[in-house]
């Protein structure tokens, strides 16, 4: 009978547990973001919870026991099996016209596996979101002739990414290719309730998008070593824009109130439309400076929102363009020590800024935060669990717009295995 490692049992529990949270995706990430109504919702990314912790750099992040599908030029350097599966709880405060609210998630952020298949060539492979939406919005006013009313808004839904990707290495370039299949749905709803009576029935109107299609992005890197034996990588992304095929259905209806029960009836169903939605183009650039235990990274990131159409339409209130910048570094101050574990543990900290795809009001909206984070080692071993703080804002208060201040959690673990390698016995 075969023996297992404790590895293995935690690889096991790992996957287990990362499919669970990944089926129960849906029912917990209901954080209320107002934003998300817009395009094609909260833009997400698959980033690893160690680069988070550097505010996010990734575009010229290589590490052989790490898996960046951030760029998959960085493939190329790994050197063991990695499992990886991270996770993020998040807390939001929400202020609009001197009233605030609170409301929070938990969702899985990634899961991969990366493996190399060569000194100078790797595969990874793995599933993670790529927007978020549930928004539930409420406003109040009066309309002659009809009283007091409330417009209410709900949305929910998102995309998610299901890829392989592989990338090889030569003379200090390596080149990446992720390819892979991005799906979801959107729901969005409104309603309109007269306030003053119940014997007025409410108004319903809602659109279902299912979509799907195949997704690419391209990667490059280049490393090289200065003088001074510190190394330099400089790095950059491609997403051009691309189109999902959905299918949308639409609903009207009417609704009433019989004691706290509300009563429903669809009036009309449209037939189902075909269409596409076509995707922002997205490019990034980035350097890292770092020496033998220690690294600096710089990452510019741009989105093209001008190209982007829901079903042949525009929407108004999306900026043409958005550009993020993130500025981040890491430290371990004993790579090697065999007396402190502490000198092992890899700190990080970061910063990023940017303006936001959302544009309400002739009010540019922008968003900034920092992180702290740190990797924690097994003893004996490259596994690691790794962890970051995020702390940021988002939106504004002016012109009866909405500001969040959130807080997030994010916490990942790596698992290196060592995989096609002959076994040798006495």
């Amino acid at each position: 009978m075969r023996d297992f490692s404790v590895r293995q049992l935690l690889t096991a529990a790992l996957f287990l547990t990362a499919t669970a949270a990944s089926a129960q995706n849906g029912n917990s990430n209901k954080e209320n973001d107002p934003y998300s109504r817009f395009g094609i919702g909260e833009p997400l990314t698959g980033t690893n919870v160690l680069n988070r912790g550097m505010g996010y750099t990734s575009t010229a992040f290589q590490n052989a026991t790490a898996v960046n599908t951030d760029n998959p030029a960085s493939y190329a350097s790994i050197r063991l099996t990695t499992y990886e599966a991270g996770f993020t709880g998040s807390m939001r405060t929400i202020t609009t016209n001197n009233k605030s609210y609170n409301t929070g998630s938990a969702s899985l952020a990634n899961l991969r596996l990366g493996f190399p298949v060569s000194k100078h060539a790797g595969v990874a492979l793995g599933l993670q979101p790529t927007t978020h939406i549930f928004y539930h919005n409420v406003d109040s006013s009066t309309i002659n002739g009809f009283g007091k009313t409330a417009s209410e808004y709900l949305g929910d839904g998102g995309l998610n990414y299901a890829f392989i990707g592989a990338a090889g290495e030569t003379h200090g370039f390596s080149f990446g290719l992720n390819f892979g299949y991005m799906f979801g749905n959107i729901n969005n709803t409104s309603r309109l309730v007269n306030l003053d009576t119940t014997h007025v029935l409410g108004t319903e109107f809602s659109k279902q998008t299912r979509l799907g299609g195949l997704h690419f992005k391209a990667g490059i890197q280049y490393y090289d070593t200065l003088l001074n034996g510190w190394n330099v990588r400089v790095g950059a992304t491609a997403e051009w824009g691309q189109a999902l095929n959905g299918t949308q259905t639409a609903y009207s209806g009417s609704f009433f109130y019989m004691g706290t029960t509300e009563v429903s009836d669809t009036a009309y169903t449209a037939s189902e439309k075909d269409g596409k939605i076509q995707l922002p183009a997205t490019y990034s650039i980035g350097a890292s400076l770092g020496g033998s235990n220690w690294s600096l990274a710089l990452d510019a990131t741009q989105m093209d929102w001008s190209q982007f159409r829901n079903f042949g339409q525009t929407d108004s209130n999306i900026n043409s363009k958005t550009l993020r910048l993130a500025l981040g570094g890491e430290y371990t101050p004993l790579p090697a020590s065999v007396y402190s574990y502490l000198s092992r543990v890899t700190y990080r900290a970061g910063f990023y800024y940017g303006n936001d795809y959302v544009n309400l009001r002739n009010t540019a909206l922008n968003y900034y935060g920092f992180t702290v984070g740190a990797s924690f080692p097994f003893k004996r071993s490259t596994d690691r669990i790794h962890t970051a703080l995020e702390f940021g804002r988002r939106g504004a208060t002016t012109n009866g717009l909405v500001q969040s201040n959130y807080f997030k959690l994010h916490l990942g673990i790596s698992l290196n295995d060592r995989w096609f390698i002959k076994r040798k016995y006495d």
